[in-house]
């Protein structure tokens, strides 16, 4: 039975792309996993794999061809092998019939966005037996930060389930084993009609084609190798042979993988390449300060007592390699000031219950939004971020304002959408439910990326400053700790005045120390009086 294989959804915000090579051809024995296709989207180079087994029948895209997700990329035959024994009797096939119809393909975990490796399976929606319908929701899975929902790109019975509640699923990994009937299997007459007619054809063409199969399979591994150095259709640059999982991990460590020198077959470049081009990067010295060297060895704690392990949660597994990335690849410097916020505590609390009518709290960190809005307006250099490989500057003529929120699962950053638009009624509404979906796990992805600058509210809990690490591709973070009343000297005499310590760090790449002591100074004045920001902002 031929069956059509569709270009799989390829991540957050990608629906097309164009075909670089095509790395297999009409007759070729396809394996699941199997690397297909070489498409260049709008920012990478990626292979697709096949979730499919079976011959190739019909190859339906060529070189240079743009494909869009769902598009049909190949028809694969699923006929098995033991028909080839072209004996006649119909009686056999006909006993045998509904096994041979019954086709099976693993459902392989697809991309499920940039940086996004895999997730812990919160829930099973589907089961065995059951009939699986495209785009139905199999399982819901918990990324780096957020629950998402996985659909089916495969239609037919469910046979097996390979993933468990609680367990870990990577990209690419099986989660479900599902068998596809042919229409022609049904019982009844339609069996002597069709379905004998159609085994037959199958054998006969793969008996045929043993002869002149040797001679061309020699030629795909030849004509595979070449197509990864060619130059793309088009354009200047080269195709690099690298798999997209080790395109990822060259982005997180800051490495051109270009400048890579592959191992493998034909100069493919594996994860260990991308890791020893990092080191040959970084001197020996350098090495420890950067955070991006191999751990060291843990002693045996065991030795001075009992222990207990416990496996991190993808958000504090992530948290730590990005936070250790961000310190080794960003030369932080920390500013430091207090914003006298003495007026500002009284007009919140007088028009603390228009907020609340509204649905939302007027909270401090509400305020701070719009006033940070106004001091990224004014200085745009905090709302930019630094593209090293083209030596650029990228500056973002839009607002999106990530704000942390304290979970039980780890430090949560959802984004609020178009700051400088808003009126701070409006951002306490928006910040009370981003609040509420990241402690009940119901952001999604795409609520948690875009940001331009973060802020960092820990006065709730208590301190007087702290020094936050910048979150890439930003160059700044505000950190806000708890306010107090101090003595300020106003006018010859020492008044009580309520106090904020701010925190602000930022990439020293692109932020001059100058530069940031005055964001931090406007800041603070903008707090200390908001009409301020109906002048300048």
């Amino acid at each position: 039975m031929a069956v059509e294989f569709k270009l799989p959804d390829l991540g957050e915000n990608i629906e097309s792309g164009d075909v670089v090579s095509v790395l297999v051809a009409v007759g070729d024995a396809l394996e699941i996993d199997q690397s297909i296709v070489e498409l260049e989207t709008d920012k990478a180079v990626i292979e697709v794999p096949s979730s499919v087994a079976g011959t190739i029948t019909a190859v339906h895209i060529s070189e240079g061809d743009k494909i869009a997700v769902g598009q049909t990329i190949l028809t694969v035959d699923f006929s098995t092998e033991e028909p080839t024994t072209p004996a006649e009797p119909p009686a056999v096939p006909a006993a045998s019939e509904p096994e041979a119809a019954s086709i099976r393909s693993q459902l392989l975990l697809p991309d499920l966005g940039e940086n996004i490796e895999g997730g812990e399976v919160i829930s099973i929606l589907v089961a065995v037996g059951d009939q699986l319908a495209m785009d139905q929701s199999i399982l819901e899975l918990e990324t780096d930060k957020a629950v998402i929902e996985v659909p089916s790109s495969l239609t037919g019975e469910i046979v097996e389930v390979h993933v468990v509640e609680g367990g870990h699923v990577s990209v690419g990994a099986p989660v479900l084993t599902v068998a596809a009937t042919a229409p022609a299997t049904e019982n009844g007459g339609p069996k002597t009609e069709a379905a004998p007619a159609a085994p037959p054809p199958a054998p006969t063409e793969t008996a045929k084609t043993p002869a002149p199969a040797p001679a061309e399979t020699p030629e795909a591994p030849q004509a595979a190798p070449t197509a990864p150095t060619a130059p793309l259709p088009g354009s200047g640059h080269t195709l690099i042979p690298a798999a997209p999982s080790v395109r990822r991990l060259a982005r997180e460590i800051g490495v051109d993988i270009a400048q890579v020198a592959g191992s493998g077959p034909a100069g493919r470049i594996s994860e260990d390449d991308v890791k020893a081009h990092s080191r040959q990067l970084h001197s020996a010295p350098s090495a420890p300060a950067t955070g991006t060297a191999d751990p060291l060895p843990l002693p045996d704690f065991t030795r001075w007592g009992d222990i207990e392990r416990e496996a991190m949660s993808n958000v504090r597994r992530v948290t730590a390699e990005r936070l250790s990335s961000a310190w080794a690849t960003i030369p932080h410097v920390t500013q430091f000031d207090k914003a006298d916020i003495t007026d500002l505590e009284k007009w919140r609390k007088q028009y603390g219950k228009k907020a609340e009518a509204a649905g939302g709290k007027l909270t401090p960190t509400a305020i701070i939004l719009k006033m940070v809005a106004a001091a990224l307006k004014t200085f745009p250099q905090f709302n930019a971020s630094i593209d090293m490989a083209a030596r650029e500057i990228v500056y973002k003529k839009y607002c999106h304002i990530g704000v942390a929120v304290d979970t039980d699962r780890g430090l949560l950053v959802p984004v609020v959408r178009d700051v400088d638009r808003k009126n701070i009624i409006e951002l306490a509404v928006d910040l009370g439910e981003i609040a509420v979906k990241a402690r009940d796990r119901k952001l999604s992805p795409d609520e948690m990326q875009g940001a331009c600058f973060t802020i960092s509210n820990l006065g709730g809990i208590g301190g007087i400053g702290f020094t936050p690490i910048v979150n890439p591709p930003e160059v700044a973070i505000l950190g806000v700790a708890r306010g107090g009343l101090e003595p300020v000297h106003i006018d010859g005499q020492f008044q009580p005045r309520m106090m904020l310590p701010l925190s602000l760090s930022y990439d020293h790449r692109l932020i001059d120390g100058a530069d940031g002591a005055r964001f931090l100074r406007w800041l603070a004045e903008a707090l200390a009086n908001p009409f301020l920001t109906l002048l300048e902002g």
